[in-house]
Formats: C-alpha cells, sequence, structure tokens
C-alpha cells in the first residue's frame, strides 16, 4: 500500500471513528444532553412565562388583552350579526307574550324587558366589560406576586442549570419540573386562544341570555369563560407555596415541593369547574324551596 492510500485510508478511519463518537456521545453523557434540552426548552418556557402566566395581555403588544387584533377583525362581524339576530328575538318575543296564556309564562314583559335590556348590553359593549374581568384577575396576579415567592426565571435557571458536578437526582428532579412548566407552558397556550375565542364570540353569548330557552346556552359561554380566567390567579398562588416551600434549601429534593405544586396546579381547572356546579346545585335547591315556600303561603 503506498503512501497515498495509507493517508486516505486512515482518513477515512479517521471520520468512522468520529462519527461513532458523536453516535455514542448521548449516552456516555446523559447529563448534558438532558442540560441541552432544557436549555432549548428553557426559550419557550421563558416567552410563555412572563407573556402569558404571570398577567393576562395581549402576547404581541403587552397592552390590555382586548386589544388583541385578531379580536378586532373577528367580533364586529359577529357583532352585527348578533344584533340582527337580536331584532328578530325581539319580534318573535312579542307574539310569544301577545298569543301566549298564562300568568307565569316565562315569554312575559316582565321578564323579557330586562334580559333584553342586558342583551343589548352584553352584545354590544362586551370587550370593556370583559377586560375589566381580566383587569380584576390581573390585580389579583399582581398581589400574589407581591409575596415574592415566585421568581424570576432567569435567577432561577442560574441557581439550577445543570453541570456535571451534578448529580442524578439533580438531573432527574430538573428535569422533571422544567418538563412540568414546559406542559403548564402548553396550557396557557391554549387558555390564550380559548380566551381570544370567547372574546368573538361574546356577542353572540349576551343574544342567547335573551331567551329563557337559550339561557343555559349563554351559562355554558360564561361558565368556559370564568374557569379560563379565574385558573390563572389560583394557579399563581398554588405556585407561590410551592417555591416558598422550595426555597427552604438548595438540595435537589427542594425541587419536589416545586413539582408537588406543579400537580396541585393541573387540578385547578378541574376544581373551580366542580366548585361551579356545586354552587348550581345550592342555586337550584334554594329555587325550589323558594318556590314550595310560595306554594305553601298561596294556600294557607
Amino acid at each position: 500500500m503506498d503512501p497515498t492510500q495509507l493517508v486516505a485510508y486512515l482518513k477515512g478511519l479517521l471520520e468512522a471513528l468520529g462519527r461513532i463518537d458523536s453516535t455514542l456521545w448521548p449516552f456516555a453523557h446523559p447529563d448534558q444532553v438532558v442540560a441541552m434540552l432544557l436549555k432549548d426548552s428553557l426559550g419557550l418556557l421563558l416567552k410563555v412565562w412572563f407573556g402569558f402566566i404571570l398577567r393576562t395581555t395581549d402576547f404581541e403588544t403587552g397592552r390590555d388583552f382586548t386589544s388583541n387584533i385578531t379580536i378586532h377583525r373577528f367580533e364586529p362581524a359577529v357583532q352585527v350579526a348578533a344584533d340582527a339576530a337580536l331584532v328578530l328575538v325581539v319580534i318573535w318575543s312579542s307574539y310569544r307574550i301577545m298569543w301566549g296564556s298564562g300568568v307565569r309564562t316565562q315569554y312575559s314583559a316582565r321578564i323579557l324587558l330586562p334580559r333584553l335590556l342586558m342583551g343589548t348590553v352584553l352584545i354590544n359593549f362586551p370587550l370593556p366589560l370583559i377586560q375589566v374581568a381580566v383587569q380584576a384577575t390581573n390585580a389579583m396576579c399582581d398581589a400574589i406576586q407581591s409575596f415574592g415567592t415566585i421568581p424570576d426565571w432567569h435567577t432561577w435557571w442560574s441557581n439550577y442549570a445543570l453541570d456535571q458536578t451534578h448529580g442524578v437526582w439533580q438531573v432527574v428532579t430538573t428535569g422533571a419540573l422544567v418538563l412540568g412548566y414546559d406542559v403548564l407552558a402548553v396550557a396557557y397556550l391554549a387558555r390564550y386562544a380559548i380566551l381570544i375565542v370567547l372574546a368573538i364570540t361574546a356577542p353572540i353569548a349576551g343574544l342567547l341570555f335573551t331567551l329563557p330557552d337559550t339561557h343555559h346556552m349563554a351559562k355554558l359561554w360564561s361558565s368556559l369563560f370564568v374557569t379560563n380566567l379565574l385558573m390563572q390567579p389560583a394557579q399563581l398562588f398554588v405556585l407561590a407555596i410551592g417555591f416558598a416551600l422550595e426555597n427552604g434549601g438548595h438540595t435537589p429534593v427542594h425541587h419536589l415541593f416545586a413539582l408537588a405544586s406543579l400537580l396541585i396546579v393541573f387540578k385547578v381547572p378541574g376544581a373551580l369547574g366542580g366548585a361551579e356546579k356545586t354552587a348550581r346545585k345550592l342555586e337550584s335547591a334554594l329555587i325550589s324551596g323558594l318556590h314550595g315556600l310560595q306554594h305553601l303561603v298561596a294556600h294557607a
């Protein structure tokens, strides 16, 4: 074998060894692989953390939530359609009142006039009302952050970033914690999209509120809105407690407190829905009791 062929053979051998080394490197350095994955996910997490989780604002501009360009692109057309449908509702209700019989019919002027007035307000002024509710939840979030236990993510990551000196527990707990917050970030992306859809369809909810036959559908809209809106301050409160427990030390085990708070956080939307169902059952029971009392007094 001449020198030229030998050099070419050695060069090919070195390239093959380099490919083998790059293939086996993740198995030889698992902590560095996890560190790289966490570093990549941290960028998205930071953007979502400050843009979605801490406050409810317009993600693009940081201004009021209802200033979102998508809302202003679709909501006016929905509002016009709801106003046109409201005219038909007034005509339909008027005929039902004229041709209906019975004192306690649900289509009576005493019941429908307040509903029509409220429906008109909800159809034509939904965005200011939604922004008032959003501002109230933002004030709750600011009050929770004033406790000082929820850290700045840049500071948190500088304290717990992985390096080669960290052991397996540090890798596992930090990886699980950041993965949990990534899942939470995805949940808040979905929450933001749901709130945008609810803001656009708010005039339709106002229209559905007008008629007694469709009032339950308006309640479904309000239930979804309240749940997605209040889950933010409720979850932040749980996270504030979890971080307060984690700040008690710097061992990997202390990550488990924040991880446990994450598990509770994911239960918050269901808990809000359960509380609302309980409130509705209590309301139904109270109304039934009042009707029964009214019946007893009338026949006394």
